[in-house]
């Protein structure tokens, strides 16, 4: 698949609230974790701060090196391809050991939705992928291959859908499923979707849950961001921000809880949490309440009103081990 240059027209979600969050000056190490099209980061470099962008999705990577070759090499763009739970390691490698800003921009990006081969997206028929990094098992070996209560947990769990059990009854009927198209309708079928109602008691469309679960299980979506969360904690310098935008409940919840337990607010109590001892220091301070799209920008690019901004700032105190312990 050829990858072209991200377009300067790619807008993404609450720009000028992640900049703002952000407060990159020149000279600034900043991590743009979800490099996607490379909207945060063209803004950041316009900013003079070096960005070190990480993405496992390997046609991200292509385009961000054919966008480096046609804007001259900037030496202050370091592409990692690699997932951004790997960021310490990767900044490590290059050099870096701490960077004044991290930014994450969770979930699917714009340019695999917009990509019917890519799977991700049931608006264009396309294969049963979903795959972020294009490679290990994809969305159609886990519904052809999974037994019926692991399809309806994943429904269940990560999409938060109620009628799980018989969606997954439908799927194992159906199988084999290869297309997008395909496991869409059986969904819909399943739940007695009726796309001719329209008005204030139209449905919105009951495959977006279930997509959304088996995306989220594929790619490992919530473990990886919690994973990344504390990559972050350890990478960022005194002083230095960490900025992330989420797009549904399941992703913010864990945000929320980890910058607020982070800041010493609330012990740790989520099962998606790594465990963490009482009385840490804190490790960040100022947390941000949650900030989200104005009515402009939500009718400007529909993606956004989904959208949720939460920031912080690191303070001195060693970043904490995954028993919540300060590391040595």
């Amino acid at each position: 698949m050829t990858a072209a240059a991200p377009k300067v027209s790619h807008i993404p979600v609450l720009l000028e609230e992640v900049v703002a969050a952000l407060d990159a000056k020149p000279g600034d190490l900043i991590v743009d974790a979800t490099f996607g099209a490379g909207g945060y980061t063209r803004r950041l470099l316009e900013s003079g701060a070096t960005v070190h962008a990480f993405d496992r999705d390997p046609d991200a990577i292509a385009a961000g090196r054919l966008w480096g070759e046609t804007c001259g090499k900037d030496p202050r763009l370091v592409l990692h391809p690699r997932r951004f739970s790997e960021l310490a390691e990767g900044l490590a490698e290059a050099g870096i050991a701490g960077v004044q800003g991290v930014v994450f921009d969770i979930g699917v990006s714009s340019m695999q939705l917009d990509q019917p081969g890519r799977g991700f997206a049931f608006s264009s028929d396309g294969p049963l992928d979903m795959r972020m990094s294009q490679d290990g098992p994809s969305a159609a070996d886990f519904l052809n291959e999974a037994d019926e209560g692991e399809i309806a947990d994943v429904l269940y769990r990560y999409g938060e859908e109620r009628q799980s059990r018989r969606i997954a009854r439908a799927i194992v009927a159906a199988r084999p499923l290869t297309t997008t198209g395909q496991f869409a309708a059986v969904v819909r079928k399943a739940l007695g979707y009726r796309p001719d109602i329209k008005g204030p008691k139209a449905q919105k469309d009951p495959a977006t849950r279930s997509f959304q679960a088996v995306r989220i299980h594929v790619n490992g979506e919530l473990d990886e961001l919690i994973e990344g969360l504390a990559a972050a904690e350890k990478v960022l310098v005194p002083g230095g921000r960490i900025a992330v935008v989420s797009f549904h409940s399941l992703e913010d919840r864990i945000v929320k809880q980890f910058l607020r337990e982070a800041a010493g607010a609330v012990p740790t109590s989520s099962r998606h949490m790594p465990q963490m001892a009482s009385k840490v220091e804190p490790v960040f301070e100022k947390p941000s309440a949650a900030i989200r799209p104005t009515p402009e920008e939500e009718e400007r690019n529909p993606r956004a009103r989904s959208a949720t901004l939460r920031w912080a700032v690191r303070t001195s105190a060693p970043a904490r081990n995954r028993a919540g312990r300060a590391a040595a």
